[in-house]
């Protein structure tokens, strides 16, 4: 069963300088208990695609077609103050890139954490505090964290503190935005244990985002690859990986170093293009070593190769 169906999703940053087609004419699904990665480099559109099925895409920003349908509820068409009280947060909820700087500094974490139950629920306040605390031991922390303020906590209890924030009220699907970004090593594997926790316990569905396709490995069932705004290859983890169709794909994955392989590392030439005048047909070919006369003129369709192995790509 989906829990979110996005159709032909477009958001576009109307500037000052031209309209930035950020993301443009997206399409996926995400299942119950279902985790999909997606990934990208910077500028890809990601995390604009993470802000837009919030519908929190900061202006000159806006969503200017397509649906994102969620629990059978299009958001897209959907006025702001039904979103804010039955859809963001109880049934989609995100955890913002950078906790660093998403935690109000002057609030305790617990006010921060009890806020959004007593917003969406008739509870008292002692109830919120408790369901708070049991939050934040689901996450690995100690409840007495709920009386201290963010600047007294280290990087990685933060990020837990956003995780625990964006589970609070049960959403069905969390969005995790580079939630590993700005802490070391063996910080990240414990939050990714964190993840692989909570998918296994609340059976949550997840849409993880981020640039390292090493950590989507870990904990994606199926992933979506962005580039330039559009997603050119999709499938489940096994496929993906182990038998990569797209060239950027595979770039990508040649771009990540293994222990035990002897084949040498490469990488991408070029840079992403600029999405206020996209290149005409595939946005890949100027960085492609596959490009072809049909690449230059005609957008490639998404195509299947087999086993819901989905590409785009002139080369299939």
């Amino acid at each position: 069963m989906s829990l979110l169906d996005v159709k032909n999703l477009k958001i576009y940053y109307f500037t000052l300088k031209g309209v930035v087609r950020a993301v443009d004419d997206v399409s996926f699904n995400v299942r119950e208990g279902e985790v999909l990665g997606i990934a990208g480099e910077s500028g890809s559109g990601k995390s604009t695609l993470g802000y837009g099925l919030m519908r929190l895409v900061p202006p000159p920003g806006r969503i200017v077609g397509g649906n994102i349908v969620v629990s059978g509820r299009d958001i897209v068409s959907m006025d702001e103050g039904t979103l804010r009280r039955e859809i963001r947060w109880k049934v989609i909820s995100m955890i913002f890139q950078g906790a660093l700087n998403a935690l109000n500094p002057v609030y305790t974490i617990g006010k921060q954490l009890v806020e959004p139950i007593i917003f969406h629920e008739d509870v008292s306040l002692k109830e919120a505090y408790e369901r708070a605390a049991e939050m934040v031991k689901l996450v690995g922390l100690n409840e007495d964290v709920l009386r201290r303020y963010p600047h007294e906590l280290s990087g990685g209890m933060k990020q837990r503190v956003m995780i625990a924030m964006a589970l609070i009220l049960r959403p069905k699907i969390v969005i995790a935005d580079e939630p590993t970004t700005a802490l070391d090593v063996v910080i990240q594997a414990q939050i990714m244990n964190l993840f692989k926790k909570i998918k296994k316990e609340l059976n949550q569905s997840i849409i993880f985002i981020t640039h390292d396709l090493s950590l989507i490995a870990e904990i994606a069932d199926n992933v979506a690859v962005m580039y330039a705004g559009k997603i050119v290859e999709y499938g489940n983890s096994d496929n993906v990986f182990n038998t990569p169709k797209h060239p950027y794909t595979q770039g990508l994955l040649k771009s990540i170093p293994r222990l035990k392989s002897k084949e040498k590392l490469s990488w991408i030439p070029g840079t992403p293009p600029d999405l206020r005048n996209p290149p005409v047909g595939c946005r890949f070919h100027p960085r492609c070593p596959y490009v072809m006369d049909v690449c230059r003129r005609e957008e490639p369709p998404i195509k299947d190769v087999g086993g819901n192995h989905l590409v785009a790509c002139w080369l299939y």
